[in-house]
């Protein structure tokens, strides 16, 4: 492993760790270790009821995804099960639990977090999870 994917896993590993812990509040953390141009996607894409999770191409409109995730669902856990590390890319593979705040259901899926990392911060983000869960718990 080089000395940049250690680097690139370290910062993420510090990352989750303030998610987990401080239940999805570190918003201003993983913030500060992207680039202002980062690209940042998830996979539900905006879709309807979870308009939040649109693309993003800059920190600004990813604060926007924070914003919405935090008015609509209350984390109960975000565990990251392995890292995975090729040059400037970093998958976190993880399980991760929510409780939707409006319809009362939990969401329990596994997640896989794709990142690219440019000048040791993150420049792309690309979620994966169980979308059809999400939106149904999203659903009344």
């Amino acid at each position: 492993m080089t000395a940049d994917e250690t680097a690139n896993i370290a910062v993420l590993k510090n990352a989750y760790q303030m998610w987990h812990d401080s239940k999805g509040g570190s918003v201003r953390h993983w913030l500060d270790i992207m680039t202002d141009d980062v690209k940042f996607r998830s996979l539900a894409e905006g879709t309807r009821p979870m308009e939040f999770t649109r693309a993003s191409k800059s920190k600004d409109e990813v604060e926007g995804y924070f914003t919405g995730l935090a008015a609509e669902w209350e984390m109960i856990h975000y565990r990251i099960d392995n890292y995975i590390a090729q040059g400037d890319r970093v998958v976190a593979l993880a399980h991760c639990s929510f409780r939707h705040k409006r319809t009362g259901k939990v969401l329990e899926t596994p997640k896989a977090d794709f990142h690219r990392f440019r000048g040791g911060k993150i420049c792309e983000f690309f979620e994966f999870y169980d979308t059809a869960q999400a939106l149904a718990a999203a659903t009344k």
